[in-house]
């Protein structure tokens, strides 16, 4: 029976069955090039194609197992290169506003330096950028030039953060050099610590620094009136909480007790407020090393950083009137904001130099500022060599 049905098969035409271990390609091949789906009439016109799956409807000319994976992964593939491109172009935007014109290669006698980096950070009274209207509005007064309204020194180091705060009457020694306009070389004299930036700069100011701490400042950064406004507007204001009213008609400062935001011309008023304090410039020093410190918390902050149309408005209205040394790069620009960030927490300290006389009279300066000498050695001591500093301002 089974001899019958073979020949007359044959007869037929019928083709011989395929060994089962044959693929799809070499079943194709002994069956003269036809594959076996073609007796199911799976492709159009019963040619080459999957199998239909019913109805009439199967998977659609082109569509493959994977392809959809496939899809996926090109997609992420090109999302992540347009994220690079944008964070490139951002980089170069940015580093192109980097305002770079303090050259700490011409400050002569500098100091061994030590572990960590130290950072002198200045807020000028430069009112550059601002117009007349906006000169009375901000109560800025009309001087001509720029002088120094606050100086800090933000030590970054393993063991803990710290921003120490001059006062700008400090009575130090400012060491010999030579002035900028008038090329007269000037021996070394007494004065107040300002007075080194009105004389010769951020470059004389660097070098006085240095020379009556040891310490070696790594990198210079300065702000003025204008800038500080910008950056705190762009950020839409800094949140602060004080714990008494203050107002001082000098700076315009006017606020009440409680948290609250401060913009642009708010926060400028409250960190140059100072006749309101009982020690003066000391408690002046205090708010601003907290304004700071909330500034940069949310100049830091995620809500800034992954929003762009609030990152690029900080960006530009911070770096287009940052003043920095040669060769403070972006990155050091954002450790020492993300330093600043928190200084006053965790591990972080924030502190005036210590002194010994807040009201010490001078021949020729006034009344001026004086450190306490053995508790400041030790002090730049313990930032010199990055121990934790155990030295209080009092």
């Amino acid at each position: 029976m089974s001899g019958w049905t073979n020949e007359a098969e044959q007869r037929r035409g019928a083709e011989p069955p395929l060994p089962p271990e044959l693929s799809p390609r070499r079943a194709a091949a002994a069956t003269g090039g036809v594959p076996p789906q073609a007796s199911h009439g799976g492709g159009p016109g019963g040619g080459y194609g999957p199998p239909s799956t019913g109805g009439g409807r199967g998977r659609g000319p082109g569509r493959r197992p994977g392809s959809r994976a496939r899809i996926v992964k090109f997609t992420a593939l090109g999302l992540l290169v347009a994220l690079l491109v944008v964070s490139v172009s951002t980089y170069f935007w940015a580093d192109s506003k980097v305002r770079r014109e303090v050259d700490l290669s011409k400050v002569e006698d500098r100091p061994a330096g030590g572990k960590g980096t130290n950072y002198l950070i200045v807020g000028s009274d430069s009112r550059e950028g601002l117009s007349k209207e906006q000169e009375q509005d901000l109560h800025t007064g009309a001087a001509e030039g720029k002088r120094t309204d606050s100086m800090m020194v933000l030590h970054v180091g393993d063991n803990g953060n710290t921003m120490l705060s001059f006062p700008r009457d400090s009575y130090v020694t400012i060491p010999a050099f030579t002035g900028q306009k008038s090329g007269k070389r000037y021996p070394a004299a007494t004065h107040k610590l300002n007075r080194a930036y009105a004389d010769g700069g951020p470059e004389l100011l660097t070098r006085t620094i240095e020379y009556n701490t040891g310490l070696h400042i790594d990198h210079y950064a300065e702000i003025g009136f204008s800038g500080f406004v910008n950056l705190v507007d762009a950020l839409g204001g800094v949140d602060m909480c004080l714990d008494k009213p203050l107002k001082d008609k000098a700076s315009g400062a006017d606020f009440p007790a409680g948290c609250q935001t401060l913009d642009g011309k708010q926060g400028l008023a409250f960190v140059r407020q100072r006749h309101q304090e009982a020690d003066q410039d000391l408690g002046r020093m205090r708010n601003q090393q907290k304004f700071l410190s909330s500034l940069a918390h949310q100049a830091a902050s995620p809500a800034t950083v992954l929003n762009p149309f609030t990152l690029y408005p900080v960006i530009g209205s911070g770096l287009d009137t940052l003043i920095v040394d040669k060769d403070m790069s972006l990155w050091n620009i954002t450790s020492m904001f993300w330093a600043m960030k928190g200084v006053t927490g965790g591990d972080g300290k924030s502190m005036t130099v210590p002194i010994s006389t807040a009201n010490l009279p001078t021949r020729s300066d006034g009344v001026a500022v004086k450190w306490d000498s053995t508790k400041s050695k030790q002090l730049f001591g313990q930032l010199k060599n990055d121990e934790t500093v155990t030295v209080t301002s009092k």
